[in-house]
């Protein structure tokens, strides 16, 4: 059987996963961490397959890029849960209230049987085999649908987990928009979605159906507030690496800056000295990635045409080179001035175009995100403890970073997610193997058991009994 596109396949491979997850409800830790070695010896093996396939698929995007963000994180991701998966898989004993002793009680951390897996196209290594990773340490069989936009990752996935595991332990399913759907449709035990808002509005109401519970990793205006008291260079920076890491196709990129009315000369100047640091030359720089396709980068040309047209003041950050246009690698472009209403303010913008907002004091800044859809990420720059702890306290998203960004997504320990329009459920660490485990409640009674005190006829007896328990609650 072969992992592709027709509708009779998927439906096979799912029902395999599935007669499969029901016959060994009981995964052990040596075939836990089993399949996860063959995932790391598939990495290992075919690390410069695997780089070259994405290179390919966007065009300019170097090995080191894609080690750096795909390759590196799934290696620390494996690491962790080699280490940590028998503490983890252990049962949780739990207090149990004086009014049901002697009874005992523990959570049961079992596998949820099989987990679809829905992965983007912009870390089309890291964002497809983490979750999937997650899911096998936590027992489970999984189901990966890659992105269609990324066709060489897709296949060389398929592929390569075809030769590393069973079809009905681990399988790649590649497609276009009529498999997804299909895909998404399946009554899967979880489905995991990264993507974007309107397409994961459309997974979710897919796994409905089904009462399939679902995460959705999607996107959003994630914000980057610059305060008066940050070091303007540093601050610019590290801006400038997280908005253009991979180009600006990420999703936790700062989306847009909120910067004290009055230095926009000042971060223009530090903001294109940046660039020039991380990026001396843009076009044909292996380091700095182009636009995924044609068609993306028509839509961020056309959020800057709207732009210009109604007034807002753009500031390339290197002068046009015809080669880059070529190769897709887009000129990074500060956006001042932007009115009310520009698509590049109300779109997720994903790419290098960065608006800067300008404010007048904290609470101005603070109700300026607050009026938007919550953001999958949201970071601060400064010294000042109390301004910090202000935007902390009086703002919602998913993660924050202070004084850089990105860096909350790589730090093993922290939960990963996003809240309202910018998605539901997290992942990383304990976090995400919970997320695919089934914490089941076991209480075990006790001989010595006096719960035949509650039981009826109730009466006076069970009054003064009642009243006697609530003195001590």
């Amino acid at each position: 059987m072969t992992p592709a596109g027709s509708a009779t396949e998927l439906h096979a491979l799912f029902d395999a996963q599935h007669q499969a997850s029901r016959r060994q409800i009981e995964v052990p830790l040596a075939l836990r961490r089993e399949r996860l070695r063959r995932v790391g010896e598939l990495l290992n093996r075919h690390t410069a397959a695997l780089a070259a396939a994405v290179q390919a698929d966007f065009g300019v995007r170097s090995p080191q890029l894609t080690e750096v963000a795909d390759l590196f994180m799934l290696h620390a991701l494996l690491g962790q849960l080699q280490r940590q998966l028998p503490r983890w898989m252990k049962p949780q004993r739990v207090a149990t209230p004086f009014y049901l002793l002697p009874a005992r009680a523990h959570i049961l951390r079992q596998p949820l049987g099989v987990v679809g897996v829905i992965a983007p196209w912009n870390y089309p290594l890291q964002l497809a085999l983490g979750p999937a990773a997650t899911a096998l340490a936590a027992g489970n069989r999984v189901m990966l649908k890659p992105s269609e936009i990324t066709p060489q990752t897709s296949a060389l996935l398929a592929q390569l987990v075809r030769q590393y595991f069973a079809a009905d332990e681990f399988c790649v399913l590649t497609g276009g928009v009529e498999l997804a759907r299909d895909f998404a449709s399946l009554p899967f035990d979880h489905l995991f979605f990264t993507g974007s808002t309107s397409v994961g509005r459309a997974v979710a109401e897919a796994a409905a159906r089904n009462l399939t519970p679902t995460t959705l990793e999607l996107g959003g205006k994630s914000p980057c507030i610059v305060d008066a008291s940050c070091d303007l260079a540093d601050a610019a920076l590290k801006i400038a690496h997280g908005k253009l890491l991979n180009a600006g196709q990420t999703c936790i990129a700062p989306d847009y800056v909120l910067l004290p009315r009055g230095r926009e000369a000042a971060f223009e100047r530090a903001f294109s000295a940046a660039v020039a640091r991380l990026f001396p030359v843009l076009a044909g720089n292996p380091d700095y990635a182009s636009i995924i396709s044609d068609r993306q980068h028509a839509r961020l040309l056309s959020l800057l045409a709207q732009a210009q047209a109604q007034g807002a003041r753009l500031v390339p950050m290197a002068p046009a080179e015809t080669d880059g246009v070529n190769l897709r690698q887009m000129n990074p472009v500060l956006v001042f001035d932007p009115p009310p209403g520009l698509r590049l303010l109300d779109e997720e913008i994903f790419g290098p175009i960065l608006p800067v907002l300008p404010y007048d004091s904290l609470a101005q800044a603070i109700d300026a995100i607050n009026a938007r859809a919550r953001p999958l990420a949201l970071y601060w720059f400064g010294r000042d403890h109390a301004a910090r702890d202000r935007v902390l306290r009086q703002t919602v998203s998913g993660g924050v970073t202070v004084n850089d960004t990105l860096l909350h997504v790589a730090h093993e320990n922290l939960p990963f997610g996003g809240v309202g329009h910018s998605g539901w459920g997290a992942y990383h660490g304990e976090t995400g193997f919970l997320r695919f485990t089934q914490q089941k409640p076991v209480l075990l009674q006790s001989r010595w058991a006096l719960g035949r005190l509650f039981y009826p006829p109730y009466g006076a007896r069970l009054a003064r009994l009642l009243g006697l328990l609530k003195r001590w609650l």
